[in-house]
C-alpha cells in the first residue's frame, strides 16, 4: 500500500457570487521512498492540494489516505494528533520559534508527545548530524542562515519519523546556493533514507531534483512523468511551458 493515496479529490471555494473550482477530480499515489514534485502556475491548485494532503483543510469530494487511513474521517482532535505524528510539514517561511535553539525547535514535536529526555536527545542528535547542524545546535534562528533555518524546519518534520514529508515552496526564501542544498537534502531523504516526499514548486530547476513531476492546470492533473536525474530542469521547463501555452 502506498503511503499517500489521493482519489478523485475535488475542492471548491466561494468567490463573491460564484464558485471557483480549485481541484477537479485529482487522483495520484506516491510510493514509499518516492520524491514527487507538484508544479503549476498560480491558481492551478497545487498549494490547495498540498494543504488537503496535510489535513489543513478538507476536500469537498474524494478521499486522501495516509498509511491507509482516510484523514477526512477524523475529528479535529484526531487529525491534530495524526498530523503531528505522521505528516512532516515544511513551508516557505521556516516557522521556527525564535526563543528556542535549533535543537529545541527540532525536538518540539517529541516534547509535545511527552517523550523522555534521553529519547529526545538521541533522536535530535541523530538528525542534527544528518542535516549538518551539530555545531549549530545551540543557536537560535536569528543566528542561523536561511538555509540552516530551513534545515532545522526539515529536521522538525522528520523527528517523529512521519509517513509523508510535505514541502510547500521550500526554497522560496533561499538564495541559489541554499536552494540547491535543500533540494539535495530532500532528494537524499527519499533516495537514502526511504522517505516519501511531496514538494510543491513553480520552479523547474527545483522540481528537477525529484523522481517525478506532476503538472496541474486549472485544478486538473495534466501530466505526470519521470524526470531524468542528469537534466538540470531544461527539458522539464520546456514541457511545462508547452502544457501551459
Amino acid at each position: 500500500m502506498a503511503p499517500l493515496i489521493v482519489e478523485n479529490v475535488t475542492k471548491r471555494f466561494r468567490q463573491g457570487d460564484r464558485d471557483v473550482i480549485a481541484l477537479d477530480g485529482i487522483s495520484l499515489q506516491v510510493q514509499q521512498g518516492q520524491f514527487l514534485a507538484i508544479m503549476g502556475a498560480s491558481g492551478s491548485g497545487k498549494s490547495t492540494l498540498l494543504h488537503l494532503m496535510a489535513g489543513l483543510s478538507s476536500p469537498d469530494g474524494g478521499s486522501i489516505r495516509i498509511n491507509d487511513i482516510d484523514i477526512g474521517q477524523m475529528s479535529d482532535g484526531q487529525l491534530t494528533l495524526f498530523r503531528r505524528r505522521q505528516i512532516g510539514l515544511v513551508f516557505q517561511s521556516f516557522n521556527l520559534i525564535p526563543t528556542l535553539t535549533a535543537e529545541e525547535n527540532m525536538a518540539l514535536p517529541l516534547m509535545l508527545e511527552r517523550h523522555n529526555a534521553s529519547r529526545i536527545k538521541s533522536r535530535t542528535g541523530e538528525l542534527l548530524e544528518i542535516l549538518g547542524l551539530t555545531a549549530r545546535r545551540n543557536h537560535r534562528p536569528d543566528a542561523l542562515s536561511g538555509g540552516e533555518q530551513q534545515r532545522v524546519a526539515i529536521g522538525r518534520a522528520l523527528v517523529t519519523d512521519a509517513a509523508v514529508i510535505l514541502a510547500d515552496e521550500p526554497t522560496g526564501n533561499l538564495d541559489s546556493v541554499n536552494s540547491r542544498s535543500v533540494c539535495e537534502l530532500l532528494r537524499d531523504l527519499s533516495a537514502v533514507h526511504n522517505k516519501t516526499v511531496v514538494m510543491v514548486t513553480h520552479e523547474p530547476a527545483v522540481a528537477a531534483f525529484a523522481h517525478e513531476a506532476a503538472i496541474l492546470k486549472d485544478g486538473r492533473l495534466m501530466q505526470r512523468f519521470a524526470l531524468d536525474p542528469q537534466d538540470a530542469g531544461q527539458s522539464l521547463a520546456m514541457r511545462y511551458q508547452q502544457l501551459h501555452s
